[in-house]
């Protein structure tokens, strides 16, 4: 696993050790950002549930200007610290060891926003609809963001009368990312 692109091309990122992280392959990961762009012009990302960082790095790398890495695994925390401080990007990067429904909470009061959201929660948890349910009642992706969420293609990410439609779907195997904006928004 490594950084596609951007300040950090090319850095191989280091693995949580166990098998309770499935990070996102390299595979998937280079064909999301050539969906989403090969570079950004500046901008906040979330990466909750954010492993080994290697979602919100790839972003920073290619042009993001900052990262909040929310994760409720102390290893999964230390990992992703030593990646940022791998990359050079470890100013540009914040670490919170928070549950990811509280982490959305405190983001809400404090009106943060962010304008690209990565959601990859662990499978067998049954986190994704609870944590999208509230990622709708919480104002924390900017206007023109885009939620990006990566689940199994057996589960359906529509509510009925949400706030967020649907931009893109692309699949991979066992891996879906579905693109979410705000309604009204262009299409990615």
């Amino acid at each position: 696993m490594r950084i596609i692109a951007g300040s950090a091309r090319g850095i191989r990122l280091k693995m949580v050790p166990g098998n309770h992280v499935r990070p996102t392959t390299d595979r998937v990961k280079e064909s999301l950002f050539s969906v989403l762009g090969p570079f950004f012009d500046g901008g906040k990302v979330l990466d909750l549930f954010a492993g080994t960082g290697s979602l919100g790095l790839e972003a920073v790398s290619r042009g993001m200007d900052e990262v909040v890495f929310v994760d409720q695994s102390v290893a999964s925390l230390r990992i992703a610290k030593e990646n940022a401080q791998k990359c050079d990007l470890l100013t540009q990067s914040t670490f919170i060891r928070k549950d990811a429904r509280t982490a959305l909470k405190q983001f809400a009061l404090k009106d943060l926003q962010f304008d690209l959201i990565f959601l990859d929660p662990p499978y067998h948890e049954k986190l994704l609809l609870p944590v999208l349910q509230l990622l709708q009642e919480k104002s924390v992706l900017s206007e023109d963001g885009l939620l990006v969420v990566e689940h199994p293609p057996s589960i359906s990410i529509t509510f009925p009368n949400s706030k967020f439609i649907t931009s893109r779907e692309i699949s991979y195997g066992d891996t879906t990312i579905t693109l979410l904006q705000q309604k009204g928004e262009p299409t990615a």
